[in-house]
């Protein structure tokens, strides 16, 4: 009875070579192929030819809080010297009630393009979050 129904998606992890601090939010998994349109001069069809072409991936989101002392994503941005940075391969995984894998996605060579801290309001009573901005060179998926 239990595989008929969907997986929540609020009880994941990400190993991303940092801490162990849970993540609030995990967005950008996708991937895409962009289309290619062919037609040969002498094809008597008046019509293109669909192919697939170059695989694109988005950028991949992660958000967390903020905690004291804590700059372990900006020690990872600094890693960039010249044209060179510190790439990860991280791991991101969707955990059933026991805590298991049940869906792994995994990013390729992964490096921060961006960081974005909280925002800050006086009159607001809400978690500080920032939020880290991956480029990477591959994602895969894994359906345990």
């Amino acid at each position: 009875m239990a595989a008929e129904y969907p997986l929540a998606k609020f009880h994941f992890s990400v190993d991303w070579g940092g801490s162990k601090i849970g993540f609030q939010e995990v967005s950008g998994l996708d991937v895409e192929i962009e289309p290619l349109e062919y037609r040969d001069g002498a094809n008597p069809e008046y019509s293109k030819t669909n192919m697939p072409g170059m695989i694109k991936y988005s950028d991949v989101t992660l958000k967390r809080g903020v905690f004291k002392s804590d700059n372990e994503y900006f020690a990872w941005m600094n890693t960039v010297k010249l044209n060179t940075i510190e790439r990860r391969d991280i791991t991101i995984n969707l955990l059933d009630e026991n805590h298991d894998p049940v869906v792994t996605w995994k990013l390729k060579n992964a490096w921060p393009m961006k960081i974005q801290s909280t925002d800050l309001k006086g009159e607001g009573n809400e978690i500080a979050i920032e939020t880290l901005v991956l480029k990477h060179e591959g994602l895969t998926i894994q359906n345990e």
